[in-house]
């Protein structure tokens, strides 16, 4: 999902989304230690996501546009 996608969802669609991200991130640490976990890269682009819909947030909180 790129940020412009992002963009075009509401505000409460993206608090959502970043909520899914976070837990999805928390699954693949507790993964990571019990060695199920074979797909390494899905945590840069898990980060990278969270990343994206913070400051997409942050953006809209900055200019009291809510959408």
């Amino acid at each position: 999902m790129n940020a412009k996608e992002i963009r075009e969802l509401s505000t409460e669609e993206i608090k959502n989304k970043l909520m899914d991200s976070r837990q999805e991130l928390m699954n693949m640490r507790f993964q990571m230690v019990t060695g199920q976990l074979t797909d390494t890269s899905r945590f840069k682009i898990t980060r990278r996501l969270i990343a994206r819909l913070e400051t997409i947030l942050a953006q809209r909180e900055r200019s009291g546009k809510e959408g």
